[in-house]
């Protein structure tokens, strides 16, 4: 039979005063199967904390990328805005331009036609 000293326990695990050889030793065994899972468990805490950081980069990336085109549909909108504030400003200065061209129209047909309503065009 292998002796206690044999194996290596971990530092925090001290044996009982009295305890038989035997059971020490299987204490020790059971312990060991106790410390190689928590081992295990280490290990995937590492592996899933290093997932959880890629994660985060991921979910950073998304955040930005949402941003990004958020300013970019604002920029649009701020770009049709002015295209089209343009266009009714145009569009104003084209009917005053028509409505002075109206006016003309009528006084130089009025000054230079004869009394007769026939010779006039209306609008």
């Amino acid at each position: 039979m292998a002796s206690i000293e044999k194996y290596s326990k971990p530092e925090y695990l001290e044996h009982l005063d009295g305890g038989a050889r035997v059971d020490a030793v299987t204490a020790e065994d059971v312990m060991q199967v106790y410390q190689s899972a928590a081992r295990e468990f280490e290990a995937m805490g590492a592996e899933l904390v290093s997932v959880a950081k890629k994660c985060e980069a991921m979910a950073a990336d998304v955040r930005n990328a949402i941003c990004d085109a958020a300013q970019a549909y604002r920029q649009e909108g701020k770009k049709i805005f002015g295209r089209i504030e343009e266009r009714v400003l145009l569009a104003q200065d084209v009917r005053k331009t028509c409505e002075d061209v109206r006016r003309r129209i009528g006084v130089s047909a009025a000054i230079g036609s004869p009394s007769s309503k026939s010779g006039r065009i209306d609008p």
